[in-house]
Formats: structure tokens, C-alpha cells, sequence
């Protein structure tokens, strides 16, 4: 008989002496593991408190580490349990209405322009100015 653990129970076990992971639909406790790793422990932990399916599939790990798995695995994940997938949204870009580009934007581009011109007919005022004396 298979134990099923709801998502909220796994995810409190997320600390290098206590460490699950939820890889493929099973719930493995891999805390006795972490220290022999070859990743590393870190890799581990970061993949707790969620489905690490995606990250253990993309490293490619090998016919031995799956079989490995075996050895820590303690039951099923209940899928009904799982956080739901963030969908990825992009930004919405944002259009300058009618009259947002007319002043802010165009001060901006004339003080961008006009502020290098000032400072050069200074220095040219001045040049001509002590040129004289």
C-alpha cells in the first residue's frame, strides 16, 4: 500500500536534515542523500516545495541515479494537492496617450539637445570674451 502525501506536508520538509521532493508524481526523502549529491546539497534544497520534475529532468540524470531514487522513495504526491503552474504573462507594453509624449518626453529631448549647445556657446562667449582683453 502506496502513502499519499498532500502537498502541504511535503513542503515543510525543506531543510538539510529534513529534505523531500516531489520529482515525477513520487515524494522522495533524500535527506540522508544530500551530503553525497554530486550537485551538491544546494541543488537539492532549492528544489524543495515544489514539483522538481523539470529540474531533475533537465541535468539528465543517468539509468543509475534513477535507480538510486528507489532507495528514497516514500509514496505518492496527491496531484489534486500541487500549487498550480505560474503562467508566464508578458508585459503589457504601454502606449503614451494622446497628451503624455507632448510635455514630460519633449523637455526631456530638448534639454537632452539644448544642454550641450548652452555649455558650448559659453565656452565659446568666454573664449571670445578673454580673447579681446
Amino acid at each position: 500500500m502506496t502513502k499519499v502525501h498532500a502537498f502541504s506536508e511535503v513542503s515543510v520538509h525543506n531543510k538539510k536534515d529534513d529534505c523531500w521532493l516531489v520529482i515525477s508524481g513520487k515524494v522522495y526523502d533524500v535527506t540522508s542523500f544530500l551530503d553525497d549529491h554530486p550537485g551538491g546539497d544546494d541543488v537539492l534544497l532549492t528544489a524543495t516545495g515544489k514539483d522538481a520534475t523539470d529540474d531533475f529532468e533537465d541535468v539528465g540524470h543517468s539509468d543509475d541515479a534513477r535507480e538510486l531514487m528507489k532507495k528514497y522513495y516514500i509514496g505518492d504526491i496527491d496531484s489534486s494537492t500541487l500549487p498550480a503552474e505560474p503562467k508566464y504573462t508578458p508585459p503589457t507594453p504601454t502606449t503614451p496617450t494622446a497628451g503624455s509624449q507632448g510635455s514630460g518626453n519633449l523637455w526631456k529631448i530638448i534639454l537632452q539637445f539644448l544642454s550641450p549647445l548652452l555649455i558650448l556657446g559659453a565656452a565659446l562667449a568666454l573664449r571670445s570674451l578673454y580673447q579681446k582683453e
